[in-house]
């Protein structure tokens, strides 16, 4: 096999390799320059880009989430138009910065030059073109500030028990069965009890949970006194 060949198989296979791995790529990140902190997660890692080319220009906080499909580019490459008018190669580069607990939705891309702050959401599909401040949920095409954190915040609080109970029921009306604890892998503390947790569950509670996991068992109190309770305010028995 030819050694250019060889080296471009060579190439393919180590990223895929790297990309198989959460833990793996950030290290790779980290060993091509880019500053990277602690507990990122990457969700399918093969619709991911990020742009290497300037390693120097990336900073990303601790516990940052990037689900599928999201760029974050560091340069341009429009000055290819300017160059065929003028004869100039007039370079485009701008630093990234992503704060602490930064949640980056489906598709979102983030382009040059622009910084996210700490405590933030960025909603699917969002191209990012400008500064978001901390504490704000961002969204759109450009992105814009939707709200803060906080309001945020208190509107998922009075939701998202009408969207389990709904979510229960539409269990029951598509497969025709009474929905199971385990169907509610991120609803649970609706209705389990931290004296529950320690005997054994069906959900990956300290997963999910994460640092919060000490103060669920100490002092979460569920909506509902049972499993069963909710079932019978979701109508379903």
């Amino acid at each position: 096999m030819p050694t250019r060949l060889f080296r471009k198989v060579f190439t393919a296979f180590r990223q895929r390799w790297i990309r198989s791995n959460g833990d793996r790529f950030t290290k790779w990140l980290r060993q091509q320059g880019c500053k990277v902190g602690e507990g990122v997660r990457w969700y399918d890692l093969r619709y991911t880009f990020i742009d290497t080319t300037r390693p120097s220009l990336i900073e990303i906080g601790n516990d940052v989430c990037f689900t599928r499909g999201c760029t974050i580019l560091t340069h341009g490459f429009d000055w290819f138009v300017l160059r065929n008018l003028h004869d100039e190669v007039i370079a485009s580069s701008g630093k990234v910065s992503i704060g602490n607990n930064v949640f980056m939705g489906i598709g979102t891309t983030i382009l040059k030059g622009v910084t996210i702050g700490d405590n933030c959401i960025i909603g699917a599909c969002s191209l990012v073109n400008k500064d978001v401040p901390a504490n704000s949920v961002a969204a759109g095409n450009p992105a814009r500030v939707v709200c803060g954190i906080e309001e945020y915040y208190q509107k998922r609080k009075s939701k998202y028990v009408e969207e389990a109970k709904a979510y229960a029921r539409s269990i029951k009306e598509r497969f025709g069965r009474t929905p199971i604890p385990a169907d509610f892998w991120e609803e649970f503390p609706l209705f389990l009890k931290a004296e529950e947790v320690l005997q054994g569950s069906p959900f990956s509670v300290q997963d999910q949970l994460g640092p919060s996991y000490e103060k669920y068992l100490k002092s979460h109190h569920p909506c509902y006194d049972s499993y069963q309770a909710f079932l019978k305010d979701a109508g379903i028995i």
